[in-house]
């Protein structure tokens, strides 16, 4: 049986950030993924993810800073750019669930700039948007974009550069802890491992419950559109800042980036199906939910051009969950919540820490796994 001090479940984001900081510790790491390499079946593919700062929870925010970190270290280690800074809004009725005042302490408190714009400010600055009375704009300058499948890429090559052993289309069955180690039973064999770190997201449970543990998970197809509007320099990443509405329903978009449409979604699409039930087909209500909101909130975005699916595991509260199992300490799990993609770098590092039985960097206490595993029925 082959020996390795690290396994990884999952190549997505989190999976290949795993792998690379391994590779570049000098640990043997081999990983698996069930799929091709860049498959479209979760959340990792597309061209562009959201990247800021401004979150309404200090922990969060702290992480993020974090990630900025790693996000300019492995822009330098493989000469890839792989951010666009563009600033950023986060839209927050005031009559809403959420607060501008929990954002604004939170940036505070971490040494985040910002500023709070009413609708009138937002207006002269970004005439693009039509906001109406009663929102607070929280507006941080270092947010941006993330080239999502670029990034996994660059993960992945340079993880293999670097002497991890990658195997795509090689399904993980089971995990069986045997006291000193962890033998992973494989569609292309078993391998032994010191220890385990479980990236996958949707299928996280199928490999979890046979344990005796189970995460609580919604799953669900999400899906988000691209618009041609008619002027499509209006929405240079220069000119128009990514964006979030945070409200009952949450809704977030992107200016023009590699090429002349707007992408924008709704977060949280709650159609919820598993993995083998996924269709692959975007929701006809969705779709029209989503235009209607943008031809009154960005009334120049434009016709819908094509709209594309992916998947969210939701973790109570989105909680994001890393850390070792308590029940088997040498099985370390991910799961990233649908918001994980701008701390892919972090996320990664703190992996590679824990598999290596190493303190973690960053601060991890608020994503304790402990908190959030049940008993499996």
């Amino acid at each position: 049986m082959e020996e390795f001090d690290v396994a990884v479940v999952g190549l997505g984001a989190l999976g290949s950030a795993a792998a690379y900081h391994l590779a570049r510790q000098g640990v043997r790491v081999v990983a698996f993924e069930q799929f091709e390499l860049g498959h479209v079946r979760g959340a990792s593919h597309d061209t562009s993810r959201i990247v800021r700062t401004s979150y309404g929870s200090a922990a969060y925010v702290r992480f993020a800073q974090a990630a900025y970190r790693e996000w300019a270290a492995l822009e330098a280690a493989t000469g890839e750019r792989l951010l666009t800074i563009t600033g950023g809004v986060v839209f927050i009725p005031d009559d809403g669930p959420y607060d501008a005042a929990d954002f604004a302490r939170s940036l505070s408190d971490s040494g985040v700039p910002f500023e709070l714009l009413g609708p009138d400010e937002v207006r002269a600055r970004w005439p693009q948007f039509a906001v109406p009375d009663g929102v607070t704009c929280v507006y941080t300058p270092d947010s941006g974009i993330a080239h999502a499948a670029r990034t996994v890429a660059t993960l992945q090559m340079h993880a293999r550069v670097l002497g991890a052993g990658l195997r795509d289309r090689t399904r993980v069955d089971r995990l069986r802890p045997d006291g000193e180690a962890v033998v992973v039973s494989t569609s292309g064999g078993d391998v032994r491992a010191r220890r385990v770190v479980v990236a996958a997201d949707a299928w996280t449970n199928e490999l979890l419950e046979p344990l005796g543990i189970r995460i609580p998970l919604e799953v669900m197809q999400e899906q988000v559109s691209y618009f041609a509007p008619a002027d499509p320099g209006a929405f240079d990443p220069d000119r128009f800042p990514v964006w979030i509405w945070e409200d009952e329903q949450c809704f977030y978009g992107f200016p023009t980036y590699g090429e002349p449409t707007v992408k924008a979604a709704r977060d949280v699409s709650e159609n919820c199906m598993t993995p083998a039930e996924r269709t692959f087909v975007p929701s006809p209500e969705r779709t029209a939910e989503l235009a209607a909101f943008l031809a009154a909130t960005i009334p120049s975005s434009g016709e819908l051009l094509r709209t594309v699916t992916c998947q969210y595991a939701l973790t109570p509260d989105r909680r994001f969950v890393i850390g070792p199992l308590i029940e088997h300490p040498d099985i370390i799990v991910a799961l990233g919540a649908g918001h994980a993609f701008k701390f892919t770098p972090a996320i990664g590092l703190a992996l590679a820490e824990l598999a290596t039985g190493g303190d973690t960097t960053d601060d991890l206490a608020a994503f304790a796994v402990d908190a959030t595993a049940v008993p499996a029925m």
